[in-house]
């Protein structure tokens, strides 16, 4: 498989070793002078020396014959414009973009970036999933869609234990298809269904209102 990542700093550099040590074929473009020679000497002619926000440098790299091309700069305007340029200028197979700031993407995705990697939110996933008493875990990103799938714990502390599913205030374009329950099982719940302590919520939602149905299901009374 042959990877092209453009960015050459720690995680280009650490990227590119775990690829290479995989027998894929990689290069990685780096406009700094000084990276293109640590990444030289360590692991050998594997670099190009330009800015892969150029289409002549994507160009050069072989961005159409490309299997994946890897963004990992540490902008996330740059990465979104590598990855554009790769998919409709040169075709590329499939583009993946690193994301510094979460918020950021939505756009990503709404723009055709295949993939999005967030070091930030695989760190915040890693420890909701470590602590399953934390108030919402993310489940997964529904498509282009700015939807998510969301696992909400309800304590009995909060404001919806004892009320019915109709009586909340969800955000817009939030639906509850199941609550899971340990007196009830398993449910598909309809506007009647009391929200009991110790419920499990599964909740699909809109990304910009998490935090309102966080507060639906979690804040105190």
């Amino acid at each position: 498989m042959y990877i092209i990542l453009v960015g050459g700093g720690k995680v280009g550099f650490h990227l590119a070793r775990a690829l290479l040590a995989e027998g894929h074929e990689v290069l990685v473009v780096e406009k700094d002078r000084r990276k293109c020679i640590t990444i030289n000497e360590e692991l050998g002619s594997v670099v190009l020396e330009g800015d892969g926000c150029e289409a002549a440098t994507l160009g050069v790299a072989g961005a159409s014959r490309a299997d994946i091309v890897i963004a990992v700069t540490g902008d996330d305007e740059d990465n979104l414009i590598v990855c554009q340029l790769a998919k409709v200028r040169y075709n590329a197979a499939r583009t993946i973009a690193r994301i510094n700031n979460p918020k950021n993407e939505p756009i990503f995705k709404k723009l055709g970036i295949d993939d999005t990697i967030s070091s930030t939110q695989v760190i915040m996933e890693r420890i909701q999933a470590e602590i399953p008493s934390h108030p919402l875990l993310h489940l997964a990103s529904l498509g282009n869609y700015g939807l998510e799938l969301v696992n909400l714990s309800v304590n009995h502390t909060s404001n919806a234990v004892g009320k019915r599913l109709r009586d909340l205030n969800l955000p817009s374009q939030s639906v509850v298809p199941v609550i899971i329950s340990a007196t009830r099982g398993a449910v598909v719940p309809t506007g009647d269904t009391v929200v009991e302590a110790g419920d499990e919520v599964i909740a699909v939602t809109r990304v910009e209102s998490e935090d309102l149905l966080r507060a639906q299901f979690t804040g105190p009374r």
